[in-house]
């Protein structure tokens, strides 16, 4: 884990070092998470493409290191060294007296960062963990997510899938955002061992989105508090769901503390299908661990679009401006690898921007070509495999996952205190709580971002239009936190009024996460019988052998990385692939039909496992298979190499 740690540490600091050429002025902690993102990305992106080239070993990972730290050139420049020298001074300063002298603001701001740095490493902890009997996940809606991710980390270490085949359709290209699983392989490959390259991945990213939500809603509100709102509204997002605590404290035996310290189900999603929102931790940077790498990163992008639009008129300032879109569309431009939708909504906002911004448009060329030519060769990789179709699944589909609930029932639900708060900030002229009209301009376009997702699916499952959703959910953060944040300073009702919405727009999601922290849904993922299947093949098995395996959630075959002819089908279905003849011939493979020995050859597949998943599934033909060379078998698990060559 040391070696793990001292990598994390040289991607930050090479980031780190490198913002200094597009920005002077940023606070130190948003130049650190800054610098996070920047310094990850390219370790990631340099990792994957190095990797393509000589494997994911030794060779990769010590010209990863030399490429992060070839910015340490950039300190042979006096200018350059001197600034850094300056601000690490004022933060060594600033640190100081904030410990010889803190203020309560102070205080009040290091102890909620300390108490979220425990959450996040307490959250991540359960997102997967060992125990005697197997592996296991304390998050729900993390269980099939977690094993998919597993794989194609596997795929990474074990495999060496470079470039990637889909782990879960062999043959096809992998047509999914990977770099994110790219760095956790890389973790591992520096000493880490899975359970905590993946928790120290997401503790990293995860803080990393916090600061840079802070600072970016303080750019755009000046207000630190409305900052520290906007982290707890991203992190602990819901809506209205708390209300079922009352009915399941009715329906309780022991009262409200036991309650609390074993709840049964989630309070934000799938409460009879009302909710469909969930928390952003629990439903969507734990489970759908690429969002997490990409939205720090977009976030990253719109602080700097706001200081390039919203500053003066100089030249000293327009070459400034210049440099931070410069930047910004170098980091935009890795993004269709990290997460596909965040460069799809920083596309479309930053084309709507330069169109409300227009006396800034020659900036946005800095922005605009570097976004795209980095960009492109990515876009061909993931939509290039032949497979996927996107007129099978972009359709007509208004009011999102409302499921019986007319639209405004939905989000009302959904959302609860939040909506409201946001049209009061929207639509509030009054002098003391109205928004900024500027700021109303920069936030207009992400309102597309509700919109289109509400009218049209954007995906196999209609669910994941979330993953655009959520974004306008981002934007509209930091206008309901200064409405928030203007309410808590009046000495009136208002304070109290406000201060209750606010718990309730936090009390659902922070039902979750108290869920998790509680282990009150442990869920186990593998037991010890499908992890010694897993050794069993990676001993009996090429690393890049095509195996075929029951297309369940939680085959052993995950646990190695090998590909597999058909994954779980909720996955393969997600990414717009068709997999209905591969799963009919699957069957007839383990039929022992007439036609399984050139099926078998036809997809090219090296070798099969029989274990209770197949037995229970599918119909296999012990006749057949008994026939068949069989090459190793543990517990309840045959392996079987075929004979067709």
């Amino acid at each position: 884990m040391f070696v793990a740690l001292c990598f994390l540490a040289i991607a930050i600091c090479s980031g780190t070092v490198l913002t200094f050429l597009f920005d002077r002025t940023m606070p130190f902690p948003a130049r650190l998470c800054t610098g996070t993102m920047i310094g990850l990305t390219i370790a990631s992106m340099s990792g994957y493409l190095l990797a393509c080239a000589v494997g994911l070993g030794a060779a990769c990972m010590w010209i990863t290191i030399a490429i992060l730290l070839a910015p340490a050139v950039l300190l042979l420049r006096p200018d350059l060294r001197g600034s850094i020298a300056a601000i690490c001074e004022q933060a060594m300063r600033t640190a100081g007296k904030t410990f010889r002298r803190p203020s309560r603001k102070q205080i009040a701001f290091i102890g909620l960062y300390l108490l979220l740095g425990v959450l996040l490493s307490t959250l991540f902890s359960f997102s997967v963990y060992s125990d005697t009997d197997g592996i296991y996940t304390g998050v729900t809606n993390n269980l099939g997510d977690l094993t998919l991710h597993l794989q194609v980390i596997n795929s990474f270490l074990n495999s060496q899938n470079f470039p990637p085949q889909d782990p879960t359709f062999a043959g096809v290209r992998f047509a999914y955002p990977f770099l994110c699983d790219v760095l956790t392989a890389m973790l591992v490959r520096a000493g880490a061992n899975m359970v905590g390259a993946m928790w120290l991945q997401g503790v990293v990213l995860s803080l990393a989105l916090a600061g840079l939500i802070h600072y970016w809603t303080r750019l755009l509100t000046r207000s630190h508090l409305a900052g520290g709102i906007a982290v707890a509204l991203l992190f602990f997002s819901g809506g209205l769901g708390w209300s079922w605590l009352f009915l399941d404290l009715h329906n309780s035996d022991h009262g409200l503390i036991p309650l609390l310290g074993h709840l049964t189900h989630d309070y934000t999603i799938n409460l009879d299908n009302l909710f469909r929102w969930g928390n952003s931790l629990t439903s969507l940077f734990i489970p759908q661990r690429s969002i997490l790498f990409g939205m720090p990163i977009a976030v990253v992008i719109f602080s700097q679009w706001w200081i390039a639009l919203t500053s003066s008129g100089e030249k000293s300032a327009e070459q400034k401006a210049n440099y931070r879109m410069l930047a910004a569309g170098l980091l935009a431009g890795f993004l269709p690898l990290i997460h596909a939708h965040t460069y799809m909504v920083v596309m479309i906002m930053g084309g709507c921007l330069a169109l409300i911004f227009r006396r800034t448009w020659r900036a946005w060329f800095w922005f605009v070509i570097p976004a795209v030519v980095i960009a492109l060769p990515q876009i061909f990789w993931l939509s290039a495999s032949g497979t996927i179709h996107a007129r099978d699944y972009i359709g007509w589909h208004p009011g999102w996952d409302h499921g019986n609930l007319n639209v405004v029932q939905f989000w009302l639900l959904n959302l609860g205190f939040f909506l409201p708060a946001l049209l009061l900030a929207l639509l509030w002229r009054d002098s003391e709580f109205s928004t900024p009209r500027l700021l109303l301009k920069y936030y207009l376009p992400f309102l597309l971002c509700f919109i289109i997702p509400n009218l049209i699916s954007l995906a196999p499952w209609i669910w994941d239009n979330i993953k655009v959703l959520i974004y306008w959910y981002l934007a509209s953060v930091p206008l309901v936190a200064l409405l928030l944040a203007r309410g808590l300073r009046q000495k009136s009702f208002w304070r109290w009024i406000t201060a209750a919405a606010l718990a309730g727009m936090l009390l659902a999601g922070g039902l979750d996460l108290l869920r998790v922290i509680t282990d009150a849904s442990p869920n186990r993922e593998f037991s010890n019988d499908e992890i010694a299947a897993a050794k069993m093949i990676l001993d009996h098995t090429g690393p890049r052998a095509v195996m075929l395996n029951a297309p369940a959630w939680n085959s052993a075959v995950y646990l190695t990385g090998r590909l597999s002819l058909l994954g779980y089908p909720g996955w393969v279905n997600s990414r717009g692939l068709n997999y209905v003849q591969r799963s009919n011939d699957l069957q007839t493979i383990y039929s022992g039909g007439p036609q399984a020995n050139s099926l078998l050859k036809n997809y090219h597949v090296d070798y099969v496992l029989i274990g209770p998943a197949e037995l229970a599934s599918l119909p296999v033909n012990e006749q057949f298979w008994a026939t068949q060379q069989q090459v190793a078998a543990v517990g309840g698990y045959r392996l079987y190499r075929t004979s067709v060559k």
